[in-house]
């Protein structure tokens, strides 16, 4: 039993297995509504949670990361396909699952090149910025639903917007009665008693309530046939063009979800103790989106929300998500019936209170509170992202994601440190000068690796320092502090050079202090500590041995 799910033992096992029937019961319906953001039938939704969330628990490193789609992942799938092929057709569903196969590859390339960091890039700004913009466009699409107004399937949140605006005279009393009696049992109920699956709780109601007083013949939509039986195995049959035409939109998706996933995975690991293994999970997700994409679903992520629901239970392996793939083939074969009479105005109510708290209200309040030049970058993010569409704000968000790096990169902490040497004692820019000796050492450190955007700005900060000094008349010693400096590139390496000739002209010899051993090899062969320059083990050692001297002042 602990070899097949890490950490599963028979004194946790009851409490697993009731976590598992929590799970399936939260699962259900929100998968149905997700699949239907992302403009497929149901049973797209409800196959996500038999094959691919089998093989998610069989293969990632996390014992509580629940894999599903999500809401976010859902928008971008409709808005991404929406302008490829029309919603609900049978060339539509193929390109899900062409998508979700081009996602499981990329992600098993990111685990076996480890290129896990690169979702790094995704600061939280950003990722707030980013799923805000997602999820206040789904909103305006579930408010439609709530409210029995029709919308065009492809629609960008504008034109949702106006769509809902003038369809509002045409607003079916029946189908916004469901949805308010649906809000307020869900928002009311997570307070009162917040382990009670109140999503499947809304759905029977709502079902019961729409079968006993035939709400269908007043206009109210309901969900209609869904097909039962084992998910049917096939793969996804297109032209190479479509496939290229898929990929911007696979990158998109699988740099979304590694971003969440590995940070949601990471967190639970150090909270409760466990190891995770970064490049397993990015494979572990390869895995279960190709399993998707043959099993007739769309793009799985990482649900935080499943995941934190699992976390209040007391789960701590992934037998749920077992329990929750046997118990959604149960349904699939035995009870496909039930769901056929679900008031589309109830799994509107759903899905849009599982989406309010992805609007980020909280988020971008705290970045206000805190920076607020990244609570314009997620700012901006979110724009974009509501008004132009979901790749284009991924697109500015890596935009945004590299000035920024960009930005701190070319701004390094440079100190100019005391008579001491002491790094404690530094001055920085601003500072009045540090006090020396006439011909005293002056030692600088940068807190960076030297590299192609700090080059240029470490040795016009090396002259500053030299000028306020006193200049080449003051100074005859410089001394770098290198242990910040962990690495160097050309650029940095020419920007180097640069400085030594200018301290060569200056007559001001060059010192370093606090070089790294593993750093030494790269940093001799760029150049930048050369054969027979001076290195001392600390910046008191290079004060002491550059200390004037009655000799060197006559010189």
């Amino acid at each position: 039993m602990t070899t097949l799910l890490t950490g599963l033992n028979r004194r946790i096992l009851g409490r697993e297995l009731l976590a598992g029937v929590t799970l399936l019961a939260i699962a259900v319906p929100l998968n149905i509504g997700y699949a239907q953001i992302a403009g497929l039938p149901a049973a797209a939704g409800l196959a996500a949670l038999v094959v691919p969330t089998l093989v998610w628990a069989l293969a990632t490193s996390s014992r509580q990361l629940v894999a599903s789609p999500d809401a976010a992942a859902a928008a971008l799938v409709a808005s991404s396909l929406g302008g490829l092929a029309v919603a609900g057709s049978e060339h539509y569903a193929i390109m899900a699952l062409a998508q979700a196969v081009i996602c499981g590859v990329l992600f098993a390339v990111m685990a076996v090149c480890k290129l896990g960091f690169l979702a790094n890039f995704l600061s939280k700004p950003i990722l707030i910025g980013f799923v805000a913009g997602l999820a206040l466009d789904i909103l305006a699409s579930q408010v439609a639903k709530m409210l029995g107004v029709r919308l065009e399937s492809g629609l960008d949140f504008g034109a949702k917007a106006l769509g809902l605006l003038a369809g509002l005279g045409g607003t079916n009393p029946w189908s916004a009665l469901i949805a308010a009696g649906g809000v307020g049992i869900l928002l009311l109920g997570k307070r009162v008693a917040p382990v009670v699956p109140w999503a499947l709780v809304v759905m029977v109601l709502a079902t019961v309530v729409a079968v006993l007083t035939n709400a269908a013949a007043a206009g109210v939509a309901v969900l209609g046939a869904v097909p039962g039986g084992f998910p049917a195995l096939t793969w996804p049959t297109l032209g190479w063009q479509d496939w290229l035409a898929l990929v911007p939109s696979a990158l998109a998706l699988t740099m979304v979800t590694a971003a969440e996933g590995l940070l949601v995975s990471r967190s639970y690991g150090e909270q409760r103790g466990y190891v995770t293994r970064p490049n397993r999970d990015l494979l572990a997700f390869g895995m279960a989106n190709v399993a998707a994409g043959a099993s007739g679903s769309f793009v799985l992520g990482a649900s935080t929300s499943r995941t934190a629901a699992m976390d209040q239970a007391g789960s701590r392996t992934q037998l749920p998500s077992l329990v929750l793939a046997a118990g959604t083939l149960l349904l699939l074969l035995f009870g496909t019936g039930l769901l056929a009479e679900i008031p589309s105005p109830a799994i509107g109510a759903i899905v849009g209170v599982a989406v309010l708290p992805l609007l980020g209200v909280s988020g971008f309040r705290g970045l206000w509170r805190v920076s607020r030049a990244e609570f314009w970058i997620g700012l901006v993010c979110f724009a974009v992202t509501l008004c132009i569409g979901a790749l284009a704000g991924i697109l500015v968000a890596f935009v945004l994601a590299l000035i920024n790096l960009a930005r701190r990169a070319a701004h390094p902490a440079i100190d100019v440190l005391g008579e001491s040497g002491d790094p404690s004692t530094s001055a920085l820019e601003g500072a009045p000068p540090a006090t020396r000796s006439e011909h005293g050492p002056l030692v600088i450190r940068m807190a960076a690796p030297l590299f192609f955007a700090n080059g240029a700005v470490f040795v016009q900060a090396v002259r500053e320092a030299v000028a306020e000094a006193g200049g080449p008349k003051t100074v005859r010693h410089l001394v770098i502090d290198l242990e910040g400096v962990t690495d160097v590139d050309v650029t940095g390496a020419e920007a180097f050079a640069g400085l030594r000739a200018w301290l060569r002209e200056a007559d001001i010899s060059l010192s370093f202090s606090r070089l790294r051993r593993a750093a030494r090899p790269r940093l001799n062969r760029f150049g930048v500590v050369r054969t027979g320059d001076p290195v001392y083990a600390t910046n008191r050692a290079a004060m002491t041995a550059l200390a004037p001297t009655p000799e060197r002042n006559e010189s």
